[in-house]
């Protein structure tokens, strides 16, 4: 270990697997500075395309399994309650929820290394995935895995001394050229390419997304490291109307 624990906790997840937790202190290890920087735009068909039209599919692993786990459960429901079958069913259960899970885990790791590790600056939206587990897409968004991703890629960020912004749910990321600036309205989800109309430039909906992401996050960095945004107080001219002195 690279310094000594401060305390270490001992967890038993479901399956029965036992896990030490230790707490420690490391030195954060800054990578070579790079001028490359790249908007993340998330998504289900893709589980991101980035500003430079990389393609980073989803590989959906909860659907992958949704078999084996379907009849583990059926088997689980079939044992009685209490015996010693339906416990070894649960740990089978158990066993796939957790393979889904590190698989995930693991995905998200490497895919946010690279992303880190290859780019001076990431820049995310701050999606509401709390909302967007509330609609028909539940499962493909909790599958997707969105908040682990972005969340690893800022702890990456932070340590290896890589700038990651996230930038407003708000920005129209899908309804403005990225080549023009021009607003073109919303559009369904199953337009997956359009043309602007000012400009003619033929995008793709989530490259242009992803762009327009790098756009508003490096802009929103410039200000934060700029000057005052809010201009000094001046005196009123002597001619502009007002209260006069003595009013009610």
């Amino acid at each position: 270990m690279p310094s000594q624990p401060s305390s270490v906790t001992v967890i038993q997840d479901t399956d029965g697997r036992y896990y030490a937790s230790f707490v420690l202190e490391r030195e954060p290890s800054p990578l070579p500075q790079c001028r490359r920087a790249v908007g993340v735009d998330l998504g289900l068909a893709s589980l991101a395309v980035t500003s430079d039209g990389e393609v980073i599919a989803n590989p959906r692993f909860l659907q992958a399994r949704q078999r084996h786990l379907a009849r583990a459960q059926r088997a689980l429901s079939r044992k009685a309650r209490g015996s010693a079958n339906r416990a070894k069913a649960r740990r089978r259960v158990a066993v796939l929820h957790r393979k889904v899970r590190e698989a995930r885990l693991d995905h998200a790791h490497k895919t946010a290394l690279r992303l880190v590790r290859d780019n001076q600056a990431v820049y995310t939206e701050d999606l509401s995935v709390a909302g967007l587990a509330r609609t028909r897409l539940a499962k493909s968004v909790t599958d997707a895995g969105w908040s682990q991703l972005v969340r690893l890629i800022e702890e990456k960020a932070a340590w290896y001394g890589r700038t990651f912004r996230r930038i407003g749910r708000w920005e129209p990321t899908s309804q403005v050229c990225s080549a023009c600036g021009a607003k073109d309205g919303p559009k369904p989800l199953n337009v997956r390419q359009w043309a602007c109309a000012d400009c003619g430039t033929v995008h793709d909906r989530d490259v242009n997304a992803a762009r327009n992401i790098l756009a508003a996050g490096q802009a929103d960095r410039l200000n934060a490291c700029g000057g005052a945004v809010r201009p000094g107080s001046v005196l009123a001219a002597a001619s502009e109307t007002g209260t006069l002195r003595g009013t009610a």
